[in-house]
Formats: C-alpha cells, sequence, structure tokens
C-alpha cells in the first residue's frame, strides 16, 4: 500500500496567510483526499547514509481563524516515504534554494516532486521568457550600466527587476535615470531585468494558471492607488476577469513548452496583453484568490492531475 504522506517543503505555516495561501490550500485538498501533511523547512534537510532525511513535523489544518493549524508530531522523515513532496518556500533563488534542490534530485525518482527540483533550476522565473520576447514589451537583461542607461534613454520610463526576487520586492519605476540606485540593485542582485513601462498596469495584469500543462484559470490584480504593482502583497486587488484570443495562445504556448521542460505547476503574468517576462515556477500563488472569486476549485484539479 503507498505511503499517503505529502511532504511540503516551505516557509513555517505560522508565517503564512491562511486567507490567501496557495500552500494552505493545497494541503487543505490533499487533506480531503485522506493524506497526512508533513511540513519542513529547507534548512532540515540532510542526507544521512545516502538517505534524504528532513526534520519536520506532521501538520493538519482546519478552518478556525485563530489557530488555523496544529502541529502532531515533530520528527525526522525520510522522504523516500512519501508519495507527493511539494517544493513551496518562497524565493529568492539563492545558493540554499538550490541546493536544496541537489538534494531532492537525488530521489525524484522514488518519490513525485513538484515542481521537479531539476526543471526549477533549468527554468530562470526571468531569462525562460527570453523565448518569447516577441509576446514581451521590450527588455533587457544586463547588469552592465553603459546597456542600462541606453535602454533607459530609448524608453524614457522603464522597470528594473531583480532575475531572483519574489512577491514584487525590489522592483522600481525609473522615470529619472538614477545611476545610484541601479548600482545598488546591481550589488545586491547582480543581473537584472530592464522593460519598457506599461501604463495601462492601473487597470490590472492578468495571473494565469497553468497546470500541467493546461491553463486552467486566469485573474486580474489591480494595483493600489498610486501603485504599479499588482502583487497581492503589495495592496493589490483581485477581480475575475478573461483572456483575449491573443493571451490565450500565448498561455497555450508557454503550458505546452512548461510541460515538455517537467513543470507540473506555474503562473504567467500579462499587462495590457504582453507577457511581462515572469515564468512563476518556484512557488506559484493565486489558487485560493481564484476560488474565492470563482469558486472553481483547482485545488482539486491539481491532485487529480496528479493522480492523488
Amino acid at each position: 500500500m503507498i505511503n499517503k504522506i505529502i511532504a511540503i517543503q516551505g516557509n513555517h505555516p505560522a508565517t503564512l496567510n491562511q486567507k490567501t495561501d496557495t500552500s494552505i490550500f493545497l494541503a487543505k485538498e490533499a487533506q480531503e483526499r485522506k493524506y497526512k501533511i508533513f511540513y519542513y523547512d529547507p534548512k532540515d534537510l540532510s542526507v544521512i547514509d545516502y538517505k534524504v532525511i528532513a526534520s519536520g513535523f506532521f501538520i493538519k489544518f482546519n478552518n478556525t481563524k485563530k489557530k488555523f493549524f496544529k502541529i502532531f508530531k515533530r520528527q525526522n522523515l525520510e522522504l523516500t516515504k512519501c508519495k507527493f513532496i511539494l517544493i513551496r518556500q518562497d524565493p529568492p533563488f539563492d545558493m540554499e534554494y538550490i541546493s536544496s534542490t541537489y538534494i531532492l534530485d537525488s530521489i525524484q525518482t522514488k518519490v513525485k516532486i513538484i515542481n521537479n527540483p531539476t526543471s526549477i533550476r533549468n527554468v530562470s522565473e526571468k531569462f525562460y521568457s527570453i523565448k518569447y520576447k516577441k509576446f514581451m514589451p521590450s527588455t533587457l537583461f544586463s547588469q552592465n550600466i553603459i546597456q542600462i542607461k541606453k535602454f533607459f534613454k530609448k524608453h524614457k520610463k522603464i522597470i528594473l527587476k531583480p532575475v531572483n526576487s519574489f512577491s514584487g520586492n525590489d522592483i522600481y519605476l525609473l522615470s529619472k535615470f538614477n545611476i545610484k540606485l541601479i548600482k545598488k540593485i546591481i550589488k545586491k542582485h547582480n543581473f537584472i531585468m530592464c522593460q519598457k513601462f506599461l501604463s495601462k498596469v492601473d487597470k490590472g495584469d492578468k495571473r494565469v494558471f497553468i497546470i500541467n500543462g493546461k491553463v486552467c484559470g486566469v485573474i486580474s490584480r489591480v494595483p493600489k492607488k498610486g501603485s504599479f504593482l499588482s502583487n497581492l502583497s503589495k495592496g493589490a486587488k483581485p477581480i475575475n476577469t478573461s483572456l483575449t484570443s491573443l493571451e490565450k495562445k500565448v498561455s497555450n504556448l508557454i503550458a505546452k513548452d512548461l510541460k515538455k521542460d517537467n513543470i507540473f505547476f506555474a503562473g504567467i503574468d500579462f499587462i495590457d496583453q504582453k507577457l511581462n517576462g515572469d515564468i512563476n515556477v518556484t512557488s506559484p500563488t493565486g489558487l485560493k484568490t481564484f476560488y474565492d472569486l470563482s469558486k472553481v476549485n483547482l485545488a482539486k484539479t491539481f491532485w487529480k492531475e496528479l493522480k492523488a
């Protein structure tokens, strides 16, 4: 009999927002399917006598507002005893993140890991979008000040994004060339993504959910007044929306490529019908928000596609 354990590699549940968090939403659906949930932090991974061991705890999520989870048993668990492992910790995509994928690589033939650790390393959330440049606003990847200045002179108003950050952190709108700021970002993040500013972002972006090579749903996220950031964590408001024929075409193309590259769950974003270059594969979010807006439960789709 297959062991009905699902391990979640993620940030401690106490740090999560139970109203919006996708990891909790997926875990609750797994519980409905009679799976036990084992939770651990990536720093608590070890390889002991060639076995991958995680120091963590069994946990049950519930729907109470104050104490939405209960920790049952702390222990070391050999991860090959699990049916599935979900990689759900927040980036940054740093050496700790990469090291954890190398450790999990060693057991991926014995347990299904979502998203595949090798694929997460190969599918850079920003650089992967280079192949779709004809669907994107004008974009530069560089840490060369001269090239960034030329790009700014051409477009007058640009967005600066670190290539390995998340949740709208360290993203800047440049309407005046600021060499001090650019040097500061490069020093902290090395390569940055520079993009022509799309003014219609104030009407909202679109987050598209991709599961197992299929386009499964979409929401729009409208930045709060005075902001250009459409991340929900930065105060954006989610609303129902639909995809245009062009957005459907691009989404289906990317979904097909991601499946071929062994990425099971991803989120991609559009602004004004242009792909903004974020191919979210490390810890895609938004499923609970999509459910709240549409009453369509993509956690069911997720586990059904995994045959859980």
